[in-house]
């Protein structure tokens, strides 16, 4: 079931690092606003020197300095990604407990992928005892912020009963939901998985995942309000 925690990181750090579509403002503009307080300016620094672009070369260093203001100032998406970079040795040595501790962080302001990356520390045991309760825990609480491989994992730990007891109907509605939302993994588990169960079953889990989906649409829908 489970995928290594290398591989995990690998999608996550594209995620974890989101990009502007272009940056048409100079390097050097970006930091006479960052050094004014402008966040926006400061994360489009991290992301110049991650990917190396705006004129400068690729700089994990640099990267890892800018995110670093952004995290001490307590922005859930830099902690995230801060915590990525740590995790990958990118910018200065692997260190685990630096990631885990970012994350931590980021989780608590209840950033998905931090808490997804979470859930694959505690499930792989990156750097602390296996403990697949406290991973599960993780990723349910990313899985219901919509996060797709976090609903994979949720599927999967319920259907093989793993930090939780089995439970093969929940397992295949957070499989269906994961595969609905687009991610492959869930797609292609969950053609594995159907043969297993039967056809009632199966349909009992179609439509505990569609009745998800139409309160997260409903949810989606109170934000916008509410953001209005």
């Amino acid at each position: 079931m489970s995928r290594s925690l290398a591989g995990a990181l690998l999608i996550l750090a594209l995620a974890g690092a989101p990009l502007h579509a272009e940056q048409t403002i100079s390097v050097d503009e970006l930091k006479i606003r960052s050094e004014a307080g402008d966040k926006t300016a400061t994360r489009a620094l991290a992301e110049a020197y991650y990917v190396g672009r705006g004129g400068v070369a690729q700089d994990f260093a640099q990267a890892a300095h800018w995110y670093r203001k952004l995290a001490s100032q307590g922005e859930a998406a830099a902690q995230t990604s801060l915590g990525l970079m740590h995790a990958r040795g990118l910018g200065f040595p692997k260190n685990m407990a630096e990631a885990r501790k970012w994350w931590s962080l980021a989780a608590a302001q209840n950033d998905p992928g931090a808490q997804h990356n979470l859930g694959m520390v505690y499930l792989e045991g990156a750097g602390v005892a296996v403990d697949a309760p406290q991973a599960l825990h993780w990723f349910q609480r990313a899985a219901a912020r919509g996060h797709v491989l976090a609903q994979r994992m949720v599927g999967l730990m319920h259907f093989e009963g793993k930090g939780t007891p089995r439970d093969e109907l929940t397992g295949i509605t957070w499989l269906k939901i994961a595969a609905d939302n687009g991610e492959e993994g869930a797609q292609e588990t969950l053609k594995i998985v159907s043969r297993r169960v039967s056809a009632d079953l199966l349909a009992t889990a179609a439509e505990r995942a569609a009745e998800w989906r139409a309160g997260e649409k409903q949810r989606d829908a109170g934000k916008a309000l509410r953001g209005r």
